[in-house]
């Protein structure tokens, strides 16, 4: 795909259930490599530029982290102010990223999510509609529901929904055009129902909803390691990443 990229991490979270006191992409993966340095390295190979959404909390430690990208312009930051959902920091940053034809989402999380799979995503997105690579889960947070190459629905277990052994869950990653998107999330969001759970207007349902109302097409990448779909929330989840980056750095 010859088109101009830009990632985008919303990355606003305060990381709490980790216990470290730091949003989650400034957590130290090894001695001197945070979160943050593993999907700079993923991401810098596709992306023109990476805008990164951070909490009050994390702008000034992020800042400092990234000082030198972001003087030089390859990286920018903007500050979710209050904890409103991923749809709210994507698209409160629109103005860093709209000028792109593409935006390739990420959460500010995904320590696991390998090279390999950014190359395939941005490979196979043919410049419009949507492209996720989607992975069977033994047990899945998130599942996504296709039918006849649509996207029916996303089930959340974060908003008390069931989600079904084997589904498909995604890994982080949503590569969309951004032609008329900002407007597409505006029509959503206007009608959309708040999560049950988190009270908020959900990212995720938003891409059932491009699929089947806006009409926009689905391309899905089949990834095989369910490794890259653990983000990192808790302890055991921070010691899985560092383990599997002690065993393959790059």
């Amino acid at each position: 795909m010859n088109t101009r990229v830009c990632a985008v991490i919303p990355a606003a979270g305060r990381g709490t259930r980790l216990g470290h006191g730091v949003p989650k992409i400034l957590i130290e993966i090894a001695d001197g490599v945070t979160v943050w340095h593993l999907l700079h390295r993923r991401l810098r190979p596709w992306a023109e530029h990476v805008h990164v959404v951070v909490s009050p909390e994390g702008e000034s430690p992020f800042r400092e982290l990234a000082a030198a990208e972001i003087d030089g312009g390859a990286v920018s930051v903007s500050v979710q102010r209050e904890p409103t959902g991923m749809g709210d920091a994507i698209f409160g940053a629109a103005g860093h990223w709209a000028a792109y034809e593409t935006i390739l989402v990420v959460w500010g999380d995904q320590a696991n999510l390998s090279l390999a799979t950014v190359r395939e995503v941005m490979a196979a997105h043919p410049g419009k509609g949507l492209t996720v690579p989607l992975v069977p889960m033994p047990d899945p947070y998130v599942e996504y529901e296709l039918s006849g190459g649509e996207l029916v629905r996303v089930r959340q277990s974060r908003e008390g929904e069931e989600c079904r052994p084997g589904g498909l869950s995604d890994v982080g990653v949503f590569c969309l055009a951004t032609h008329g998107l900002r407007a597409a999330w505006e029509r959503y969001a206007a009608a959309a129902g708040r999560g049950a759970s988190t009270g908020e207007v959900n990212f995720l349902p938003f891409l059932p909803h491009l699929s089947q109302v806006e009409g926009r097409p689905v391309t899905v990448v089949p990834v095989s390691d369910p490794a890259e779909a653990r983000g990192v929330n808790t302890a055991d989840d921070l010691e899985f990443a560092r383990q599997a980056y002690l065993r393959c750095p790059d």
